[in-house]
């Protein structure tokens, strides 16, 4: 059972070596991230029930890898029929300044 308050902290020296590695694996110019703005992951998590938010990768129609956001209940179910988000703004073009995270 969910209850919203899973703990989900790394050390910055984890996720930096988590994304570096994802980094190395890919061709240059792939997707390193996306950008999901405040207000659709909140309207994600005020769906009645919504304890938090899953993710799925997916492919869209130019190939390129993308990730869909649901939100998900208290029994781990995915909120299907509310809100879906995708369209986050890539990273390249729309990046953070370099940091241990992208760079």
């Amino acid at each position: 059972m969910f209850t919203g308050n899973e703990d989900h902290h790394i050390p910055l020296s984890d996720a930096s070596a988590m994304t570096k590695a994802y980094r190395m694996s890919v061709p240059d110019g792939s997707r390193k991230g996306g950008y999901f703005g405040r207000a659709a992951i909140e309207s994600i998590l005020a769906q009645q029930g919504c304890v938090g938010i899953r993710y799925y990768h997916g492919v869209n129609a130019a190939h390129e890898p993308v990730i869909i956001l649901v939100g998900v209940d208290r029994d781990e179910n995915d909120l299907y029929t509310g809100e879906l988000m995708e369209f986050a703004e890539p990273c390249p073009t729309r990046c953070s300044s370099s940091n241990p995270l992208n760079a």
